[in-house]
């Protein structure tokens, strides 16, 4: 099965990942890695959870777009947290950002609180799965 590695510009070079993998099989399936609150130099944007959570899903949706999607395409998150509730205390902010990013597409979700993240400024990553037009 053949892969597209789909790795913005916009976000830096990688470093032992792609940001996104697409496979070509009847429909693509895009499988973008756990993205970060980082920009384009690999730097956290904040120590704030919400613009960290902002930026994440920022990068989520860069890597759908360079693949030639749209964040409608996409299926499935998978967030993961530092502190569930500090994403429980500031959902109403969250969802402002979620719905800039992802309007009313509510694709299947999961979010999991974990003890640390590979960076240990993050305070949330968000992974996902999008399904895009062959």
């Amino acid at each position: 099965m053949p892969f597209d590695f789909i790795n913005p510009e916009s976000l830096g070079a990688p470093r032992g990942y792609s940001n996104g993998v697409l496979a070509h099989a009847g429909g693509r399936l895009l499988f973008v890695a756990g993205q970060i609150g980082w920009d384009e130099k690999q730097t956290i944007v904040s120590e704030d959870f919400v613009a960290q959570f902002d930026r994440a899903l920022r990068n989520v949706v860069t890597v759908v777009m360079e693949a030639g999607g749209s964040p409608q395409q996409i299926a499935r998150l998978v967030m993961y947290v530092t502190k569930k509730t500090e994403y429980i205390d500031r959902r109403e902010e969250i969802g402002r950002c979620y719905r800039t990013h992802l309007g009313k597409h509510f694709p299947a979700m999961v979010l999991v609180e974990v003890k640390g993240l590979l960076d240990d400024k993050a305070k949330v990553e968000i992974e996902a799965i999008a399904v895009l037009n062959s």
